[in-house]
């Protein structure tokens, strides 16, 4: 890939202080070993413990590789993924959580799939790391998104994406919640880009609690997910619409202080 391939690598942040400093630094070594043309950036969605500061130290550390976007508040999973889409540069786009539950080093393993015929790289996880009654909600809500929304992938919820910065041309991200992964995929799908997948591994929780799973937040999803199933499902509104839009439209946003 070096000679032909740029790559952003860029995490999501939420009170990630105890792991996001190790997952920069190895996705570092590993985009040094893949390409000379990279760069990391680190959407800090509002962290209410230390992550600020680590995230600020990293950069002045590795000024020329290292950008880090702050949300004075919390804009929710989603909005965090469109800023970190927006903020991207190069040619190629990887992301994964800074939680440490997948292994930077592993974007290796998408890398050997770059090809012409190739648009997106998606891991899917070899075995899920998690207590019981997340694995048992896990599985139901694959098998729920994936039949609802038409899904052919083999893992709807794995944040371990390769994928070109080109196919944001035709696809806008308008979700704010976690809901955003099923609209990016379907979205992404119908739209007829080439998609593959490929194992890595998912790991335990290292520091810090899910964000996730807890009833009021579900409660919420549910209701994300039949609105989003209205406008994608039912209404097609995205096949209707053929403006050419980037997710976000704020390319320029390099610190957001909003």
């Amino acid at each position: 890939m070096r000679e032909q391939t740029s790559i952003t690598a860029f995490f999501p942040a939420y009170n990630d202080a105890g792991t996001i400093p190790s997952m920069v630094i190895t996705v570092l070594l590993t985009l040094r070993e893949l390409t000379d043309d990279y760069e990391v950036v680190v959407i800090n969605d509002g962290s209410k413990d230390h992550t600020a500061q680590v995230l600020d130290e990293l950069a002045r550390i590795y000024p020329d590789e290292v950008r880090i976007v702050h949300h004075v508040k919390n804009r929710g999973y989603g909005g965090a993924l469109r800023s970190g889409f927006a903020n991207a540069t190069k040619e190629w786009v990887f992301y994964t959580d800074g939680d440490a539950q997948y292994d930077p080093r592993e974007l290796k393993l998408l890398a050997k799939l770059v090809s012409d015929e190739v648009d997106l790289i998606n891991g899917w996880k070899i075995e899920r790391n998690d207590p019981l009654h997340r694995i048992i909600i896990g599985r139901i809500y694959q098998h729920m998104v994936k039949a609802a929304f038409g899904l052919k992938l083999k893992d709807v919820d794995c944040d371990f994406r390769l994928m070109r910065q080109a196919i944001f041309d035709k696809v806008e991200l308008t979700q704010d919640s976690g809901v955003i992964c099923v609209e990016m995929m379907k979205k992404i799908q119908d739209a007829g880009f080439r998609l593959t997948e490929t194992p890595v591994h998912h790991f335990h929780r290292a520091y810090g609690k899910s964000q996730f799973f807890n009833y009021r937040r579900l409660a919420r999803v549910a209701r994300d997910l039949a609105k989003l199933w209205l406008r994608l499902v039912w209404r097609k509104e995205h096949l209707q619409d053929t403006a050419v839009i980037a997710p976000g439209s704020a390319r320029h946003e390099v610190n957001d202080l909003s």
